[in-house]
């Protein structure tokens, strides 16, 4: 009798131990399992949309639509152990194709990112491009990558997705046609691993991201003013009044651009007009990935750690965020300054800056480009 007890309370510790590793959105425990699971999302021009969520050994969830490619949750502990979704996002595909979508978690391409008056010249063409924001290109234009449907394959294992995309030659006026490949990984060390890649039969621009907005508190906080943040990064690319790139890299000593060493974001943002929707050069050797960003929740304890192999890294403060967005997460309202964005790039405009790192990818080469997001508590 002795020893079936003993086995029927190792039975129920191992099931407590099991379920308490893990939780759903709200933060409770959840019965989730190592892997990748898939639900529907809706559907976009007549075809299924389809949310995949990774889970590691830790609990940790992260959650991508093909639409876009976009990242719908960012689940992880906070130091008491709670679960949160750290990414602002919507219930919905109704969210994500809505008029005014400022690009929740998508992968963004051609070219991330600005480029002036919508045109460039590239071995004596000129290329026209939709100058729809403010007069100048943005983003990859009217219809970017973080409009169309990516093809989704599980990798082996149980962590990773491979999605891919095929630009062609004249999408959104961009020359070439461009095969683009993005591995979403989430490792066992609580890290969201992006790998891109890309090559092209003409020489053409590209520079992709992603373009998920943080709020480490989990929707407690309505805005990051509270985030402490640092930037491995002595100088920014300064921006005209449409922020476009002047050519001038100032150093960020002694100015509301400092982040050299870890800040409160709200401490300095009211001397910056519209808010931080900067460019910073990031301290590190070209192409080896290494850590340059951090951002801190001292609330919940939430830590974020960024790598990447970039040059460069935008800092977005949710500037014209404004309440307005329909079909968010349980309904909240995403005010002004309710996330912020680190998006790991080359320079805003570089086609038309001959001073900056180049972006232009010839055939026989191939772009690629990694960025990691690691979380933890402290």
């Amino acid at each position: 009798m002795k020893k079936i007890a003993s086995l029927l309370l190792a039975a129920t510790l191992l099931v407590t131990f099991s379920c308490n590793n893990s939780a759903d959105e709200s933060g409770k425990s959840a019965d989730v399992k190592k892997g990748i699971t898939e639900k529907p999302f809706g559907s976009f021009e007549g075809t299924p949309v389809t949310e995949y969520t990774l889970t590691n050994a830790n609990g940790m969830q992260v959650g991508i639509i093909n639409y876009g490619g976009a990242i719908t949750k960012i689940l992880t502990k906070d130091k008491d152990g709670k679960f949160g979704d750290v990414v602002l996002g919507y219930d919905s595909i109704t969210g994500f194709t809505q008029k005014g979508n400022p690009f929740f978690g998508a992968l963004i391409g051609r070219y991330g990112n600005r480029i002036a008056k919508g045109h460039f010249t590239l071995n004596d063409t000129t290329y026209t491009l939709a100058p729809y924001n403010n007069g100048q290109s943005l983003h990859g234009g009217l219809k970017g990558y973080d409009k169309v449907l990516w093809k989704v394959e599980k990798q082996a294992g149980d962590s990773s997705l491979k999605l891919t995309y095929f630009s062609k030659d004249g999408e959104e006026g961009f020359p070439g046609n461009l095969s683009v490949e993005v591995i979403y990984t989430l490792t066992a060390d609580n890290a969201l691993k992006i790998d891109y890649a890309a090559t092209t039969d003409k020489a053409t621009p590209v520079n992709l991201t992603n373009h998920a907005y943080f709020n480490l508190s989990a929707g407690k906080d309505s805005t990051i003013l509270d985030h402490e943040l640092m930037l491995k990064a002595d100088k920014y690319t300064e921006v005209d009044s449409v922020l476009i790139p002047t050519g001038k890299l100032p150093d960020v000593k002694g100015t509301p651009m400092d982040f050299t060493t870890a800040k409160k974001i709200g401490k300095d943002i009211g001397a910056v007009k519209g808010g931080y929707d900067h460019n910073w050069v990031l301290n590190k050797n070209a192409n080896t990935l290494e850590s340059i960003a951090t951002l801190y929740h001292p609330a919940s304890g939430r830590f974020m750690e960024v790598f990447t192999t970039e040059p460069g890294i935008q800092f977005y403060s949710g500037n014209f965020l404004d309440g307005t967005l329909t079909n968010t997460k349980n309904g909240q309202k995403y005010v002004q300054h309710a996330a912020l964005c680190l998006e790991t790039q080359h320079f805003p405009d570089s086609p038309n800056q001959p001073t900056f790192p180049s972006t232009i990818l010839k055939p026989g080469e191939k772009y690629t480009h990694t960025s990691v997001y690691k979380f933890s508590v402290k």
